[in-house]
């Protein structure tokens, strides 16, 4: 009997201790191997001043608030090939969520998306959408739109630059955004806009910013590119530009504001939502002044207090549910596109502005 009872309790003391194993293995073992990792791929460099390094600012931020880790490939050129390679190898090091953070990848890599079902895709081309693949980015046009009040105020030329990377609807969309603004304060400016072809690329931009000021009369330029080289030749040549992306410095009181989205806020937003289980419930994501993720930074000495007002006005109606793609529209050729009391649907928004509004105008040599 002393040896089957000593017997037994050896045998409930070896069960507590596996226990004890187990418990240990599954509590700090599963933690250190469940951390959650997030690819990131960026066309540009992480300190790029400018749409990449914003960008990984904000996604930096927002990983390191919600302890996922961080799997980055930087210096990724669209169309190249390289973003499908950068795809593979994130997968391979863990990644179960993978973030394209440039407008052509998506196109580019659809069928590689398709390849790994179970890896959630976000990307900011709202062209393209698959279960596994939803479509981000920022209302960064209720932004443009106040920029482009700012300056229809600002100019006295009637004529206003605006130096566009490509035509697509994101593009487009800041476009329209920013002349309707414009023709809100000032209905007989004119927005002439110059196309680069390209995302980055210093001698182009500064050379078409060159053209819209010589040729086109323009005194106040703005631009949709990664970096603010139109902003710098605007000023050497003492005209006023609204930036994008980020506050550039040492300019003069000549800039007078960038039009910015707050990236922490939205990356935040889609990291959460995949951390819940809600990755991919949407085709498009969209969040915009109500979210504080979209604005204007702060305002040179030239900005009036006029136009400050007019500001606050604007924002105003916009929260208050007046979206800028309301009420009685014309495009540049004199049809109207959206009615009275009509507003334009997010989907035409994203993925079918193939137009411009009343006011635009394309340069031609």
């Amino acid at each position: 009997m002393q040896n089957k009872h000593r017997r037994a309790i050896l045998f409930i003391f070896a069960l507590l201790i596996f226990g004890i194993i187990l418990c240990s293995i599954f509590l700090f073992g599963k933690e250190k191997n469940d951390v959650v990792k997030i690819g990131f791929i960026l066309s540009g460099s992480t300190d790029e001043k400018g749409w990449n390094g914003m960008h990984y600012q904000g996604y930096k931020k927002s990983s390191e608030k919600l302890g996922t880790e961080m799997l980055v490939f930087e210096n990724i050129k669209e169309y190249t090939g390289e973003c499908k390679k950068a795809i593979h190898e994130l997968v391979k090091q863990g990644a179960s969520m993978i973030i394209l953070s440039s407008y052509g990848y998506s196109e580019e890599v659809l069928e590689t998306v398709k390849q790994y079902p179970q890896i959630v895709f976000y990307g900011n081309s709202s062209e393209y959408h698959l279960s596994n693949l939803t479509s981000y980015f920022a209302r960064l046009y209720q932004a443009r739109y106040m920029s482009g009040i700012m300056a229809g105020m600002k100019t006295k030329t009637n004529q206003i630059g605006y130096v566009a990377a490509m035509e697509n609807n994101e593009v487009n969309r800041g476009i329209n955004a920013f002349a309707l603004g414009v023709k809100r304060v000032n209905p007989e400016a004119t927005v002439h806009v110059i196309w680069t072809n390209s995302w980055d690329d210093e001698a182009i931009e500064r050379g078409a910013t060159k053209k819209l000021i010589q040729q086109r009369a323009v005194d106040v330029v703005t631009y949709h590119q990664n970096q603010d080289f139109v902003a710098k030749e605007a000023d050497n040549m003492g005209i006023y530009s609204i930036g994008y992306h980020i506050a550039s410095e040492n300019l003069s009181s000549k800039y007078l504001t960038a039009v910015v989205c707050n990236w922490e806020i939205l990356y935040e937003e889609i990291i959460k939502k995949y951390l819940q289980g809600k990755a991919n419930d949407v085709d498009n994501f969209w969040i915009g002044l109500d979210k504080e993720a979209v604005g204007l930074t702060d305002f040179s000495d030239e900005v009036t207090p006029e136009i400050i007002q007019e500001l606050e006005d604007a924002k105003i109606q916009i929260l208050s549910g007046k979206d800028v793609f309301s009420g009685v529209i014309y495009d540049n050729n004199g049809k109207l596109r959206c009615g009275d009391g009509e507003i334009i649907r997010d989907t035409i928004l994203l993925e079918q502005f193939d137009w411009f509004v009343e006011g635009v105008c394309i340069y031609e040599e």
